[in-house]
């Protein structure tokens, strides 16, 4: 239970940060991408000061045994760059600069009751279902083979 309250707060505190810095606007993000035009760096000066405590948080982690609160770091296993990791990079990019929204912003988004950030959401978790569906699809066909 303490983990879903963490896990909660961590969300809220993260949702609030970028109603604040105004990343739930897809306009912002938007103009950040237009470097030929109406260029904004809000969303470049909103990633450095996320970098800043990233980092120091990570330099911490690197020496600790486990987290505060829980048994153990999930970190992935898996550094391979390979063809499903690109395409879905080309994807998610494209994504993120056809709707001005990234997964984060368009959750927090959804609080300012618009109707983008829905669908958005939704067409995400079909994108997510489907990966599934084709991952599954795969791997009983290698394992028939």
């Amino acid at each position: 239970m303490r983990q879903i309250v963490i896990a909660l707060l961590t969300g809220l505190v993260f949702g609030a940060g970028l109603a604040l810095s105004d990343m739930v606007n897809p306009a912002r993000v938007l103009a950040f991408l237009d470097i030929f035009g109406a260029w904004d760096p809000a969303l470049a000066f909103v990633m450095i000061g996320a970098i800043i405590p990233s980092s120091i948080a990570y330099w911490f982690t690197r020496r600790m045994q486990r987290p505060v609160f829980d048994t153990q770091f999930f970190i992935p296993e898996n550094q391979t760059i390979d063809r499903q990791l690109l395409i879905g990079g080309a994807i998610f990019g494209a994504g993120w600069g056809l709707a001005g929204y990234c997964p984060g912003p368009a959750i927090a988004g959804m609080a300012l009751g618009d109707w983008q950030p829905f669908v958005l959401v939704a067409a995400m978790l079909a994108g997510m279902w489907m990966q599934r569906q084709f991952t599954d699809f795969n791997q009983r066909r290698i394992m028939a083979a």
